[in-house]
């Protein structure tokens, strides 16, 4: 997800709303999926809130399996390892199950167990699922995803993080979670005009949040999510209590100008720094290239990513392979089912071109320090592109309430393994709902 365009030498979706009624009593999560149970604002037309089920053509699935059958296949690589990219073997592998085992219906059935809704804020429909928990005095929290994720990123904490009683928790960890596709990705709609940056989408969750009748709630992410809860930090709207962050912008600013000229270590880092300093320095001369092309020219690679199947798995599975905690095999955290899940959503909401261009509009290296006042707690996980110290957390986060190191998982925690995930969330802002008083509205 980082954006790379400060540098020292510049170097239709489909889907069909649900109708009346409340929607399945009980889906695959083993949850209670609800008919909206909030008080929202006075709203009318598309800014009400209307239930949502995904259901994508027949045709549609069948134009993507004859695409991935025709594919026109480069060389191969002139290596043996990744360092010219995915291997040939890999994607015809990946190609070859998503074409004649993968089933898209699965995931659809699972996402359309959960309570699923659209409103419009600011002109543009955003879809989101909302959970309530059984718990009463439950913490709300906005969950966010990141690129090339998505909602499913989100799918296995749902249920431990909104019914904690079943899960080994206890029920004063309980949340209500709320968790929309950004613009552009997912079922949310495509926006048709410029400013859609992360400033804008912060300030759209909290009227979201408003919306859903939360008064007091929390802001969670990863990748871009993780931008837009520091954004929505710094914006400070009515009744954000505080956020959760595994994906920080520590970076300080006399380290970000060596980065970005390609200085050697500076004299005077700690162990922790100099090994955030080496990692970031790896990540921007080999791993950046991707941010390059999204930055500048979101329309021009999108041409290929929503053309072929293919070349768009290609482009995503190189990130799953890079960024999870897993040497470079992501099928050793995630399965073919859950990565084609996700490149599949993608392909048949036709949002290769609509999720790069947030690259194209925000204009900042999102590693960089950041300066949130408001409460805040941070994950550092192993797998991650760069483990941030806490000497640069301090500084960025001047009230860190939460900075905890674990020894397994990686950029898409929250989908690599949940069970850390959900135990960091719920010993994030333990303190913070004490503190608070919180309840559930």
């Amino acid at each position: 997800m980082p954006d790379f365009s400060r540098m020292c030498s510049r170097r239709k979706f489909i889907y069909t709303s649900a109708t009346a009624g409340t929607m399945a009593a009980t889906g695959a999560f083993g949850l209670q999926a609800l008919d909206y149970p909030g008080k929202p604002e006075s709203a009318s037309g598309r800014q009400s809130i209307r239930p949502f089920r995904v259901g994508i053509p027949e045709r549609d699935l069948a134009d993507l399996r004859r695409r991935i059958m025709a594919t026109r296949w480069p060389d191969r690589e002139t290596v043996n390892d990744q360092s010219q990219g995915v291997q040939l073997a890999t994607m015809k592998e990946l190609a070859r199950y998503w074409g004649t085992v993968y089933n898209w219906r699965n995931i659809e059935e699972k996402l359309n167990s959960l309570p699923q809704y659209m409103t419009e804020i600011d002109g543009l429909g955003i879809h989101f699922i909302h959970v309530r928990s059984r718990h009463a005095d439950a913490l709300p929290m906005i969950l966010t995803h990141g690129w090339p994720g998505s909602i499913l990123e989100f799918l296995k904490v749902i249920g431990p993080l909104s019914n904690p009683t079943a899960h080994g928790g206890r029920a004063e960890d309980a949340f209500h979670l709320v968790i929309p596709s950004m613009p552009g990705y997912g079922f949310s709609e495509r926006p048709t005009s410029t400013g859609w940056n992360p400033d804008r989408i912060a300030r759209a969750w909290a009227v979201l949040m408003a919306r859903l009748g939360y008064k007091r709630y929390v802001s969670q992410g990863g990748d871009w999510g993780a931008v837009i809860s520091d954004k929505m930090a710094i914006q400070q709207p009515a009744g954000l209590l505080g956020i959760h962050v595994n994906f920080p912008a520590t970076v300080p600013p006399d380290i970000a100008r060596k980065l970005a000229c390609g200085d050697p270590v500076p004299a005077g880092l700690s162990p922790d720094e100099k090994a955030a300093y080496n990692q970031l320095a790896t990540f921007y001369k080999t791993g950046s290239g991707y941010s390059a092309m999204m930055v500048t020219r979101p329309q021009t690679e999108g041409y290929g990513l929503t053309d072929s199947p293919v070349g768009l798995a290609a482009w995503m599975y190189d990130k799953f392979a890079a960024w999870t905690y897993s040497g470079g095999h992501p099928e050793r955290v995630l399965t073919k089912d859950e990565m084609l899940d996700d490149i599949t959503l993608y392909w048949v909401t036709n949002t290769a071109t609509s999720s790069s261009r947030l690259y194209w509009e925000n204009n900042a290296n999102n590693f960089n320090a950041v300066s949130v006042s408001i409460p805040a707690a941070i994950t550092v996980f192993p797998g991650e592109i760069y483990q941030a110290p806490r000497s640069w957390a301090t500084r960025s986060y001047h009230d860190l309430r939460y900075f905890h190191q674990v020894r397994n998982g990686g950029h898409f925690a929250a989908w690599e393994v949940p069970d850390i995930f959900t135990s960091e969330l719920r010993a994030a802002f333990r303190d913070l709902r004490s503190s608070q008083g919180v309840t559930g509205k």
